[in-house]
């Protein structure tokens, strides 16, 4: 049976739809793989993933006893947070609301079998 290690990030600054980007080029390669890809990618949402990933992975060799070299991202997603409303106020006495949305990441790592 396989062991699912798992690692969430919630109310992240960022939208879910910028952060699914990100989660997407990594879904499914190896940890260390992804973490080398994250270093490169010139978006917001990659520093709160790699961090995210590289927390999944101390789990797993703390708690489980699980080298690194054998995992990979076996799910990884991002839903959508809680949408904190702005204001900004327009002419003519008008209101121009700024949704600043957020987001929560989730990564679930397995083992690969030899």
């Amino acid at each position: 049976m396989t062991q699912d290690i798992s690692a969430h990030a919630r109310n992240v600054q960022i939208s879910q739809q910028k952060a699914r980007l990100v989660v997407d080029l990594v879904r499914g390669h190896d940890v260390l793989a992804a973490l080398d890809t994250l270093k490169f990618v010139q978006n917001k949402a990659a520093k709160p993933v790699s961090k995210l990933i590289a927390s999944a992975m101390a789990n797993a060799e703390e708690n489980f006893g699980i080298s690194r070299d054998d995992l990979y991202i076996y799910r990884i997603f991002a839903d959508q947070g809680p949408t904190r409303k702005w204001r900004r106020f327009g002419a003519r006495g008008r209101f121009k609301p700024w949704l600043r949305r957020s987001s929560h990441i989730t990564v679930v790592l397995r083992e690969r079998e030899a």
